[in-house]
């Protein structure tokens, strides 16, 4: 958590504010990883999709740790 991130891997989104109901491709985008899903409600989970990156002030994503590489 806090770590600096690049999106390493072509994911395509629908959700972008920016580019919204159209596919946007995030490869490449640079944000910060603000949580990583390991419980729900106290709870153990094993999420496909377990880390929530931010990008700017208005947009946040879910992603797989192989589509991420952290920026040193």
């Amino acid at each position: 958590i806090g770590s600096r991130v690049r999106v390493a891997k072509s994911v395509i989104v629908y959700h972008h504010p920016e580019h919204r109901n159209q596919p946007f491709d995030m490869q490449g985008q640079e944000g910060e990883v603000v949580e990583i899903l390991r419980e729900w409600q106290g709870k153990p989970v094993s999420a496909n999709l377990p880390y929530i990156v931010k990008f700017g002030s208005k947009f946040k994503s879910h992603f797989q740790a192989a589509e991420l590489e952290l920026i040193s």
